[in-house]
Protein backbone atom coordinates (compact mmCIF):
# COMPACT_ATOMS: atom_id res chain seq x y z
CA UNK A 1 0.00 0.00 0.00
CA UNK A 2 1.12 3.72 -1.22
CA UNK A 3 1.88 6.38 1.55
CA UNK A 4 -0.92 8.04 -0.33
CA UNK A 5 -3.24 5.23 0.05
CA UNK A 6 -2.26 4.60 4.04
CA UNK A 7 -3.03 8.49 4.76
CA UNK A 8 -6.31 8.39 2.54
CA UNK A 9 -7.47 5.01 4.92
CA UNK A 10 -6.41 6.79 7.89
CA UNK A 11 -8.47 9.77 6.87
CA UNK A 12 -11.15 7.43 6.46
CA UNK A 13 -10.98 5.15 9.53
CA UNK A 14 -10.17 8.11 11.74
CA UNK A 15 -13.04 10.31 10.59
CA UNK A 16 -15.55 7.46 11.82
CA UNK A 17 -13.93 7.49 14.73
CA UNK A 18 -14.40 11.42 15.40
CA UNK A 19 -18.59 11.15 14.12
CA UNK A 20 -18.56 7.86 16.87
CA UNK A 21 -17.12 10.26 20.09
CA UNK A 22 -19.47 9.72 22.91
CA UNK A 23 -20.87 6.73 22.02
CA UNK A 24 -20.15 3.06 22.48
CA UNK A 25 -18.84 2.62 19.23
CA UNK A 26 -16.02 5.08 19.67
CA UNK A 27 -13.61 2.40 20.97
CA UNK A 28 -13.95 -0.02 18.22
CA UNK A 29 -13.86 2.81 15.48
CA UNK A 30 -10.35 4.21 17.11
CA UNK A 31 -9.06 0.72 17.20
CA UNK A 32 -10.10 -0.29 13.81
CA UNK A 33 -8.29 3.04 12.38
CA UNK A 34 -4.96 2.38 14.28
CA UNK A 35 -5.45 -1.57 12.96
CA UNK A 36 -5.72 0.06 9.60
CA UNK A 37 -1.90 1.47 9.59
CA UNK A 38 -0.53 -1.44 11.91
CA UNK A 39 -1.28 -5.01 12.84
CA UNK A 40 -2.49 -5.08 16.20
CA UNK A 41 -3.33 -8.34 18.74
CA UNK A 42 -5.84 -8.01 21.65
CA UNK A 43 -6.21 -4.01 21.86
CA UNK A 44 -7.55 -2.91 25.34
CA UNK A 45 -8.89 0.26 26.45
CA UNK A 46 -7.97 0.66 30.29
CA UNK A 47 -8.36 3.58 32.98
CA UNK A 48 -6.28 4.40 35.56
CA UNK A 49 -6.38 6.26 38.80
CA UNK A 50 -3.52 6.02 41.31
CA UNK A 51 -6.31 5.54 44.75
CA UNK A 52 -8.86 3.31 42.83
CA UNK A 53 -8.95 -0.17 41.03
CA UNK A 54 -8.16 -0.41 37.51
CA UNK A 55 -11.25 -0.17 34.69
CA UNK A 56 -11.04 -2.07 31.53
CA UNK A 57 -13.51 0.06 29.53
CA UNK A 58 -13.26 -2.23 26.09
CA UNK A 59 -11.08 -4.90 25.15
CA UNK A 60 -11.27 -7.63 22.27
CA UNK A 61 -9.67 -10.34 23.87
CA UNK A 62 -10.81 -13.92 23.27
CA UNK A 63 -13.09 -15.02 25.72
CA UNK A 64 -10.93 -18.10 26.63
CA UNK A 65 -7.93 -15.89 27.35
CA UNK A 66 -10.26 -12.97 29.40
CA UNK A 67 -9.09 -15.23 32.61
CA UNK A 68 -5.43 -15.06 31.88
CA UNK A 69 -5.54 -11.20 30.35
CA UNK A 70 -7.78 -9.33 32.68
CA UNK A 71 -8.68 -11.06 35.81
CA UNK A 72 -5.02 -12.58 36.71
CA UNK A 73 -3.94 -9.15 35.84
CA UNK A 74 -6.52 -7.09 38.16
CA UNK A 75 -5.37 -9.58 40.81
CA UNK A 76 -2.10 -7.49 41.83
CA UNK A 77 -0.29 -8.16 38.80
CA UNK A 78 -1.18 -4.69 37.84
CA UNK A 79 0.51 -2.82 40.27
CA UNK A 80 3.98 -3.85 38.37
CA UNK A 81 3.16 -2.94 34.71
CA UNK A 82 5.44 -1.10 33.76
CA UNK A 83 2.70 0.60 31.96
CA UNK A 84 0.42 1.32 34.78
CA UNK A 85 3.44 2.68 36.33
CA UNK A 86 4.28 5.05 33.69
CA UNK A 87 0.60 6.20 33.54
CA UNK A 88 1.08 7.08 37.25
CA UNK A 89 4.28 8.77 37.35
CA UNK A 90 3.55 12.26 35.38
CA UNK A 91 3.51 10.78 32.05
CA UNK A 92 5.48 13.08 29.43
CA UNK A 93 5.29 11.34 26.23
CA UNK A 94 1.45 10.01 24.81
CA UNK A 95 3.01 6.56 23.11
CA UNK A 96 5.31 4.11 24.92
CA UNK A 97 6.52 0.91 23.54
CA UNK A 98 7.26 -2.00 26.21
CA UNK A 99 10.92 -2.84 25.31
CA UNK A 100 12.00 1.02 25.48
CA UNK A 101 9.42 1.42 28.96
CA UNK A 102 11.26 -1.73 30.78
CA UNK A 103 15.16 -0.66 29.54
CA UNK A 104 15.07 -4.17 27.72
CA UNK A 105 14.70 -5.74 31.24
CA UNK A 106 10.85 -6.80 31.13
CA UNK A 107 12.35 -10.61 31.32
CA UNK A 108 13.95 -9.89 34.84
CA UNK A 109 11.26 -8.84 36.54
CA UNK A 110 8.72 -10.38 38.61
CA UNK A 111 5.96 -9.05 36.80
CA UNK A 112 6.90 -11.45 33.65
CA UNK A 113 7.84 -14.69 36.06
CA UNK A 114 4.04 -14.13 37.84
CA UNK A 115 2.09 -12.84 35.12
CA UNK A 116 3.43 -11.20 31.40
CA UNK A 117 4.96 -14.69 30.17
CA UNK A 118 1.43 -16.68 30.48
CA UNK A 119 -0.11 -13.86 28.18
CA UNK A 120 2.01 -14.86 24.75
CA UNK A 121 2.86 -11.46 23.68
CA UNK A 122 5.94 -10.81 21.90
CA UNK A 123 5.44 -7.02 22.20
CA UNK A 124 3.36 -4.21 23.16
CA UNK A 125 2.79 -0.14 23.27
CA UNK A 126 0.18 1.84 24.38
CA UNK A 127 -0.92 4.89 23.48
CA UNK A 128 -2.15 7.08 27.13
CA UNK A 129 -4.11 10.25 27.60
CA UNK A 130 -3.94 12.81 30.87
CA UNK A 131 -7.39 12.97 31.80
CA UNK A 132 -8.57 15.11 34.90
CA UNK A 133 -8.15 14.32 38.82
CA UNK A 134 -5.40 12.00 38.33
CA UNK A 135 -7.03 9.66 35.58
CA UNK A 136 -5.12 8.20 32.74
CA UNK A 137 -6.41 6.35 29.63
CA UNK A 138 -4.47 3.84 28.01
CA UNK A 139 -4.85 2.26 24.40
CA UNK A 140 -2.98 -1.07 24.97
CA UNK A 141 -1.79 -2.54 21.71
CA UNK A 142 -0.21 -5.93 21.94
CA UNK A 143 1.52 -8.10 19.22
CA UNK A 144 1.59 -11.82 19.32
CA UNK A 145 4.23 -14.59 17.66
CA UNK A 146 2.29 -14.60 14.68
CA UNK A 147 2.90 -10.76 13.93
CA UNK A 148 6.20 -10.80 15.51
CA UNK A 149 7.52 -7.80 17.19
CA UNK A 150 6.93 -3.64 16.28
CA UNK A 151 9.15 -3.25 13.64
CA UNK A 152 10.81 0.35 13.72
CA UNK A 153 8.84 0.80 10.95
CA UNK A 154 5.87 0.14 12.52
CA UNK A 155 6.79 1.99 15.65
CA UNK A 156 7.06 5.12 14.08
CA UNK A 157 3.44 4.94 12.41
CA UNK A 158 2.37 4.07 15.90
CA UNK A 159 4.33 7.17 16.87
CA UNK A 160 3.31 9.55 14.29
CA UNK A 161 -0.19 8.88 15.17
CA UNK A 162 -0.33 9.27 19.25
CA UNK A 163 -0.93 13.20 19.51
CA UNK A 164 -4.73 12.61 17.37
CA UNK A 165 -5.16 9.41 19.45
CA UNK A 166 -4.04 10.45 22.67
CA UNK A 167 -6.42 14.02 21.99
CA UNK A 168 -9.64 11.58 20.85
CA UNK A 169 -9.46 9.28 23.60
CA UNK A 170 -9.24 12.57 25.92
CA UNK A 171 -12.18 14.42 23.78
CA UNK A 172 -14.31 11.21 24.26
CA UNK A 173 -13.73 11.36 28.11
CA UNK A 174 -15.30 14.80 28.20
CA UNK A 175 -18.19 13.94 27.11
CA UNK A 176 -21.00 13.49 30.21
CA UNK A 177 -21.84 10.13 30.14
CA UNK A 178 -18.36 9.06 30.13
CA UNK A 179 -17.68 11.27 32.71
CA UNK A 180 -20.40 10.54 35.31
CA UNK A 181 -20.10 6.69 34.78
CA UNK A 182 -15.89 6.47 34.84
CA UNK A 183 -14.23 9.43 36.08
CA UNK A 184 -13.68 10.57 39.85
CA UNK A 185 -15.47 13.94 40.38
CA UNK A 186 -13.09 16.70 41.64
CA UNK A 187 -13.96 17.01 45.89
CA UNK A 188 -14.79 13.30 46.59
CA UNK A 189 -10.98 12.17 46.69
CA UNK A 190 -10.66 12.18 50.26
CA UNK A 191 -13.76 9.76 50.15
CA UNK A 192 -12.06 6.52 48.57
CA UNK A 193 -10.54 5.45 51.68
CA UNK A 194 -13.79 5.35 53.02
CA UNK A 195 -15.20 3.53 50.36
CA UNK A 196 -12.25 0.56 51.02
CA UNK A 197 -13.07 0.32 54.34
CA UNK A 198 -16.74 0.28 54.03
CA UNK A 199 -17.58 -1.41 50.48
CA UNK A 200 -19.18 -5.11 51.44
CA UNK A 201 -19.30 -4.69 55.08
CA UNK A 202 -22.77 -5.38 55.43
CA UNK A 203 -22.73 -8.27 53.95
CA UNK A 204 -19.54 -10.12 54.11
CA UNK A 205 -17.95 -11.60 57.72
CA UNK A 206 -15.08 -9.34 59.33
CA UNK A 207 -12.46 -11.73 58.04
CA UNK A 208 -14.08 -11.51 54.51
CA UNK A 209 -14.04 -7.96 54.79
CA UNK A 210 -10.54 -8.02 55.18
CA UNK A 211 -9.57 -9.77 52.62
CA UNK A 212 -12.16 -8.00 50.56
CA UNK A 213 -10.46 -4.43 51.21
CA UNK A 214 -6.73 -5.74 50.24
CA UNK A 215 -8.24 -6.86 47.16
CA UNK A 216 -9.64 -4.03 46.13
CA UNK A 217 -6.32 -2.28 46.87
CA UNK A 218 -4.48 -4.51 44.36
CA UNK A 219 -3.02 -6.94 46.55
CA UNK A 220 -2.52 -10.61 45.35
CA UNK A 221 -3.36 -13.72 47.31
CA UNK A 222 0.21 -14.37 48.69
CA UNK A 223 0.28 -10.61 49.77
CA UNK A 224 -3.09 -10.66 51.39
CA UNK A 225 -1.79 -13.93 53.50
CA UNK A 226 1.31 -12.34 54.55
CA UNK A 227 -0.72 -9.10 55.44
CA UNK A 228 -3.49 -10.68 57.42
CA UNK A 229 -1.36 -13.81 58.63
CA UNK A 230 -3.46 -16.42 57.46
CA UNK A 231 -2.76 -19.03 54.51
CA UNK A 232 -3.09 -18.58 51.10
CA UNK A 233 -6.11 -21.26 51.02
CA UNK A 234 -8.07 -19.95 53.49
CA UNK A 235 -7.74 -16.28 51.47
CA UNK A 236 -8.74 -18.32 48.49
CA UNK A 237 -11.74 -19.44 50.45
CA UNK A 238 -12.97 -16.01 51.45
CA UNK A 239 -12.76 -15.19 48.08
CA UNK A 240 -14.72 -17.57 47.22
CA UNK A 241 -17.35 -16.39 49.49
CA UNK A 242 -16.84 -12.71 48.50
CA UNK A 243 -17.99 -13.70 45.16
CA UNK A 244 -20.78 -16.20 46.25
CA UNK A 245 -22.16 -13.06 48.05
CA UNK A 246 -21.35 -10.57 46.14
CA UNK A 247 -23.05 -12.20 43.07
CA UNK A 248 -20.38 -11.73 41.01
CA UNK A 249 -17.95 -14.10 39.28
CA UNK A 250 -14.65 -12.10 38.28
CA UNK A 251 -12.70 -10.13 39.59
CA UNK A 252 -13.57 -7.47 36.99
CA UNK A 253 -17.02 -7.74 37.98
CA UNK A 254 -16.08 -7.19 41.50
CA UNK A 255 -14.24 -3.99 40.97
CA UNK A 256 -17.02 -2.68 38.82
CA UNK A 257 -19.23 -3.26 41.36
CA UNK A 258 -17.12 -1.04 43.66
CA UNK A 259 -16.48 2.15 41.07
CA UNK A 260 -20.12 1.95 40.29
CA UNK A 261 -21.27 1.95 44.39
CA UNK A 262 -19.01 4.70 45.03
CA UNK A 263 -21.94 7.30 43.33
CA UNK A 264 -23.61 6.42 46.60
CA UNK A 265 -20.65 7.07 49.24
CA UNK A 266 -22.50 10.32 49.96
CA UNK A 267 -25.89 8.80 50.52
CA UNK A 268 -24.80 5.91 52.49
CA UNK A 269 -22.85 9.00 55.25
CA UNK A 270 -20.28 6.35 56.28
CA UNK A 271 -22.27 3.42 55.88
CA UNK A 272 -21.58 0.34 53.42
CA UNK A 273 -22.42 2.08 50.26
CA UNK A 274 -23.21 -0.87 48.60
CA UNK A 275 -26.21 -1.05 50.69
CA UNK A 276 -27.14 1.72 49.08
CA UNK A 277 -26.75 0.58 45.74
CA UNK A 278 -28.52 -2.57 45.73
CA UNK A 279 -31.62 -1.06 47.34
CA UNK A 280 -34.59 -1.31 45.26
CA UNK A 281 -35.10 2.66 44.27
Amino acid sequence: MTDIQQLSRWNRDVSRAIAALGTEEFFPALIDAVRGQVAIDYPQIWLYHRDLPPQVLYHEIPPAAIASQIDQYLDGPYREDPFYQASMNQPKSKIYRLSRVTAGKLEQSEYYHSYYSDTGTVDEAVYLARLGAGSVINLSMMRLPKHHEFSEQEYESLYLLAEPVSELLKSHSSHDDFAATHLIQPGIDHQIDMAFKTFGESILSPREKDVLELMLRGYGTDISAERLNIARETVRRHRKSIYRKLDVSSQTDLFSLFINSMSCIGEAAGADPLSIYMSPR
